[in-house]
């Protein structure tokens, strides 16, 4: 892929991660990034995550607890907008 496009792919995630959690740092873009794919993934091949989860449950736990973090940070923003 050419650079134009992953910059412009790289806003677009910017400005989801900022909808989502009310601000954006490298950090929070990789961490919805993770969340995206995985929810993503989870929908469209679940015996895939089934399995993922299966071989390394210590990353399924760090998932679990990533999705309850953005889920958080989440609502946090949609109760200060209220």
């Amino acid at each position: 892929m050419d650079k134009e496009f992953n910059e412009k792919f790289d806003a677009l995630l910017e400005k989801y991660t900022e909808l989502m959690v009310g601000e954006t740092n490298p950090d929070l873009k990789d961490k919805i990034e993770k969340w995206a794919l995985y929810t993503y993934i989870s929908k469209s091949m679940p015996p895939l995550i089934k399995h993922w989860n299966h071989q390394y449950p210590d990353a399924k736990q760090e998932m679990v607890e990533l999705i309850k973090e953005i889920k958080s940070l989440n609502e946090e923003l949609r109760e200060s907008k209220s």
